[in-house]
């Protein structure tokens, strides 16, 4: 599913990501990090936010991520990369919010990330996935906070809109929103998504891109 793109920037999108999109490695300690040779484009939200079906719906595969069996076991950076020649990367970030995960895993990922944001030179932008259903919940208000810290201008996503009424869906929107505003580093424009059925996925494909394009 890729989208149906209609603005110049969506289809020049579309194109590009409709072409080589590969799996590149994971890394789970920083030493592991590929080369900062272009633009990064990360992706991080709770457990269950629905990241690997919208990475799917943004590059046109079925699998190209797959989600964890077990939320919040998967605690590695996952690079892929976009264009022939290489353009830039993507960067799944291990999903948050697990309850269940022992303290220890908790702050291995914590380091992780926080490392990783402060210290990444290519870092272009990061998306901050949020469940349309349920809105900001601490644990995405402790990332937006540590992309404010790390000055790391991020977007927010809003994923799943197709489970939600259009009137719940607008005042959730309206909330993160306003929300979202007290943060430095936040991006004022909201992206309101479904993966499953294709909403907003052409014109988040064309802000990717353009935020790629920033480093």
């Amino acid at each position: 599913m890729i989208g149906t793109p209609e603005t110049p920037e969506e289809k020049a999108a579309a194109k590009l990501f409709s072409g080589r999109v590969d799996f590149l490695k994971s890394a789970p300690q920083l030493k592991f990090l590929p080369d900062p040779t272009v633009a990064e484009i990360a992706f991080c939200g709770r457990s269950n936010v629905g990241k690997s079906s919208l990475l799917n719906a943004l590059t046109g595969r079925k699998s190209i991520a797959r989600a964890s069996v077990t939320p919040g076991r998967t605690q590695e950076l996952n690079f892929f990369e976009v264009g022939d020649p290489l353009q830039f990367r993507l960067v799944d970030m291990p999903g948050y919010g697990f309850a269940k995960a022992p303290l220890a895993v908790v702050e291995k990922w914590k380091k992780l990330v926080r490392t990783y944001l402060r210290g990444r030179p290519v870092l272009g932008r990061t998306l901050v996935l949020v469940d349309s259903r349920h809105g900001l919940k601490d644990v995405d208000r402790e990332m937006m906070k540590m992309l404010d810290q790390a000055a790391v201008g991020y977007r927010i996503v809003l994923t799943k809109a197709d489970k939600i009424k259009a009137s719940e869906l607008a005042a959730t929107a309206a909330k993160v929103a306003e929300e979202s505003r007290k943060h430095p580093a936040a991006f004022p424009e909201l992206h309101i998504t479904s993966a499953e059925k294709g909403m907003g996925i052409a014109a988040l494909r064309a802000a990717v891109v353009a935020d790629a394009k920033l480093v």
